[in-house]
């Protein structure tokens, strides 16, 4: 399915990923703890997104090499960032609350807490659903929007209510998303 895969392609390759993944509870927080793998630096407070140039976006960019690799945490921390540069409201905004709710599906996939998954799946769904009606773009920040918003559906149908969540294939999702330009 469109733009999913199972491939893994990096699309900020120059950003070396973080020494672990961090799951909330079980490692290290990654900026307050000293045994942090951000320790010491700042998060990330990147430009504002232009979704005509998102392909531009190195931080927007790298939030995908974190969630298909599986630092779902690390994904939520870049996007949320992106999301607090562009107003916290709005379709652009919105568009990256979509991405930010996919990244937390995945922590709480890793969590076993299924509900989780499924909630934040199905609200992602309905942001996306929103950006497309109110921009009536099909395609926003290399993203097609309904397609991914049947996916994360998808994702919430199929999500069982206990044992290991069917998508993650380890510590990541067995999907990736790629955005197109």
């Amino acid at each position: 399915m469109w733009p999913f895969s199972s491939k893994r392609p990096r699309f900020a390759p120059d950003r070396a990923f973080p020494a672990y993944a961090h799951l909330p509870g079980t490692t290290p927080h990654p900026f307050r703890e000293p045994e942090g793998h951000s320790y010491g630096q700042s998060e990330p407070e990147p430009p504002p997104l232009d979704v005509d140039r998102a392909e531009d976006a190195e931080d927007y960019l790298f939030g995908f090499d974190l969630l298909n690799y599986g630092y779902f945490w690390e994904a939520h921390t870049y996007w949320e960032g992106l999301w607090h540069a562009a107003g916290r409201e709005g379709p652009v905004a919105d568009l990256l609350k979509a991405l930010i709710r996919i990244a937390a599906a995945g922590v709480k996939g890793r969590q076993g807490v299924n509900g989780g998954v499924r909630s934040h799946m199905s609200t992602a769904a309905e942001l996306l659903r929103g950006v497309k009606t109110t921009t009536g773009r099909d395609t926003m920040a290399g993203i097609g929007l309904g397609d991914l918003a049947e996916h994360c559906e998808g994702v919430a149908a199929d999500t069982p209510d206990g044992g290991p969540h069917p998508d993650l294939d380890g510590a990541r999702w067995d999907w990736t998303i790629k955005p197109r330009w």
